[in-house]
């Protein structure tokens, strides 16, 4: 848009007159809506440009949120907008359902012991399991010229994905293929599924060909060859060819083949490549062994959490609620709310610590996430929320305790010790955000944190496909992708998950949110656009009159940033706050014990 110089009135670009720029974002230059507009829906197609839509979002929306009014301005309230995200939304579930995606996870669990990923007609990978992403660099959307394998090598792989996606008789296929790195070789084993839909999808697992110690003598064993023979063998796995071999063990060429013939002969194998494939899986299979617990704990924290069941309850209306209770099941309650991204489980070492000083920490999981039924749809969630909280306190026969709150779940803590003061000992709120805070606050956030919760304080009609894309994300890049990428400005977040105790908790705890068959997209943006991030600043005074509110928070938070634990300090003298420099929002994983130690004192309050 730009002015008449003459009569000093707004002329519309053309684009603005034909309706392709809605009417209220016709106050932004028509480069930074349109670049909006094509991000929205290039998102949808292809979840991995999620960022980039973050990007230019906050070029589009930033200004306008710095002039909003805090608690009573809805940006781009416009029909036109909500047409759009409709319409992306449409778009995402048709390029990318969700079980689609859930189906492919299934496909390679089997291969979890070997490097494997799908790759579909595309050629675009569309699924990478732990030991690919880690032994060959694989990711989730990433190209075949991304592995770590000759570039002479990828046509042929292409060649062998096309040919199995296109032919009816043949299921699979064997390469053997030589890395980009270190010249070595793999075995690549190539197999064709077909979708639900029936488009087909390839998985190729590769066998690192590096031969372990004992393997010259399993296989002695198990085809009778004589020593020379198992060397030879060994030599052909480790796929020199026959003139290396010769070489090296000072023979003629005729007496490799001679042997390698007889070796066929004793192993009933018809090709070499068939030969090196049954070799492999014979030592394999011979280095599996029942686990124990240093098998388990191997690469991994030596505390690993305790499996056991939910707890469930039955509400008069029909309702499911399950919950956890982590810590003595017999010791004194603390009710904690695990928070929209879904953190029910604590790390293994303080869930073992809780138990040693007796206390039992119950966790009410949110309606509509693991198998807790959601909300009705017309319902006021947060009031079914609290009203579960409760619920599972009287189940559990809880008479006092303290309430723990994460980050904007500062809010639930407030207004259910407002509702319920005979149940309510004190607040503990980690990563904890007040109300009474301005623009300045979505200014200072990490990106990914200012898209979303800025997205349902400012835009709510629109948070549905931002949430719900976000979760098809994860799906894609997997859960520890997403934590990278929605903490990749807070070190001390990042440190902190490091940690392998942290990491398998939220690992596991989210699990409730985000999992085969289980996407609680629709609850997660129900739970935010409630009163979370409204005006409930009247719910303070009194709570704080009454009984004791501690807030940790730390200077790396991506959501609460140091300008605004200023400003509660400043506006909120009656709340106890503990302001940690090393710690970001996941500070109640960082510094749980003095956490706990805060909660054993609020626990006999």
């Amino acid at each position: 848009m730009h002015f008449d110089q003459k009569e000093n009135r707004p002329v519309e670009s053309e684009a603005a007159r034909d309706g392709s720029i809605p009417q209220i974002a016709r106050s932004l230059p028509d480069d930074t809506w349109h670049a909006a507009l094509g991000r929205l829906y290039d998102v949808a197609l292809d979840p991995l440009h999620y960022e980039t839509l973050i990007d230019v979002w906050e070029d589009a929306v930033g200004p306008m949120r710095k002039r909003a009014d805090a608690f009573n301005t809805t940006l781009l309230n416009d029909p036109e907008i909500a047409e759009h995200f409709r319409r992306a939304g449409e778009v995402l579930d048709r390029v990318m359902p969700e079980n689609i995606e859930e189906e492919i996870t299934r496909i390679l669990r089997p291969f979890g012991r070997v490097p494997a990923f799908a790759i579909d007609g595309r050629m675009r990978i569309r699924a990478v399991n732990t030991v690919a992403r880690v032994q060959l660099g694989a990711v989730d959307g990433g190209i075949l010229t991304d592995l770590p394998i000759l570039g002479t090598e990828i046509a042929s792989i292409r060649n062998a994905v096309a040919g199995l996606a296109a032919e009816q008789d043949h299921t699979a296929a064997i390469m053997r293929v030589r890395t980009g790195e270190d010249g070595r070789f793999l075995i690549l084993r190539l197999q064709r599924f077909l979708m639900a839909d029936q488009s087909p999808i390839v998985v190729v697992a590769a066998n690192d060909l590096k031969f372990p110690a004992q393997g010259q003598a399993v296989l002695r064993d198990a085809f009778a060859l004589t020593q020379a023979e198992a060397e030879v063998l060994h030599a052909l796995v480790d796929c020199g060819s026959l003139t290396e071999i010769a070489t090296k063990r000072g023979r003629s060429l005729d007496t490799i083949r001679s042997q390698i013939k007889t070796i066929m002969s004793k192993t009933e194998t018809r090709s070499q490549v068939e030969l090196v494939r049954l070799a492999l899986s014979v030592v394999e299979i011979s280095q599996v062994s029942p686990p124990d617990a240093a098998t388990e704990s191997k690469g991994r924290s030596v505390k690993k959490l305790t499996s056991f069941a939910s707890k469930t309850l039955t509400t008069p209306e029909g309702r499911r609620i399950d919950y956890f209770v982590l810590g003595d099941p017999m010791g004194r309650p603390i009710l904690y709310s695990h928070m929209a991204l879904a953190m029910p489980r604590w790390p293994a070492s303080a869930e073992a610590f809780a138990r040693r000083r007796g206390l039992r920490i119950i966790v009410p999981i949110y309606p509509g996430y693991g198998h807790t039924t959601p909300a009705p749809r017309k319902s006021d969630y947060d009031a079914v929320l609290l009203s579960d909280a409760r619920r599972v306190l009287l189940a559990e026969n809880v008479t006092r305790c303290p309430y723990v709150g994460v980050a904007g779940g500062a809010y639930f803590a407030f207004r259910f010790a407002h509702e319920n003061p005979e149940l309510i000992s004190g607040i503990l709120c980690g990563g904890g955000m007040l109300p009474d805070l301005d623009h300045t606050t979505y200014d200072g956030m990490g990106k990914w944190h200012r898209f979303i919760v800025g997205g349902a304080k400012y835009t709510p009609h629109l948070l549905s496909f931002m949430v719900k894309t976000g979760f098809a994300l994860t799906r894609r890049i997997g859960k520890i992708g997403f934590l990278n990428a929605i903490y990749s400005g807070s070190e001390a977040d990042k440190e902190t998950y490091s940690d392998p105790d942290v990491l398998e908790a939220l690992l596991i705890g989210s699990e409730v949110g985000l999992s085969e068959g289980i996407s609680a997209h629709d609850s997660y943006v129900r739970s935010m656009i409630g009163g979370m991030l409204r005006d409930w600043s009247a719910l303070i005074a009194p709570v704080t009159a009454r009984i004791p509110v501690i807030f940790f928070n730390g200077l790396q938070d991506p959501q609460v940033p140091p300008a605004a634990i200023e400003q509660m300090l400043r506006n909120h003298p009656q709340i106890d706050f503990r302001v940690y420099p090393d710690a970001g929002q996941l500070i109640l994983f960082r510094h749980w014990q003095d956490a706990l130690e805060v909660l054993n004192d609020l626990t006999r309050a």
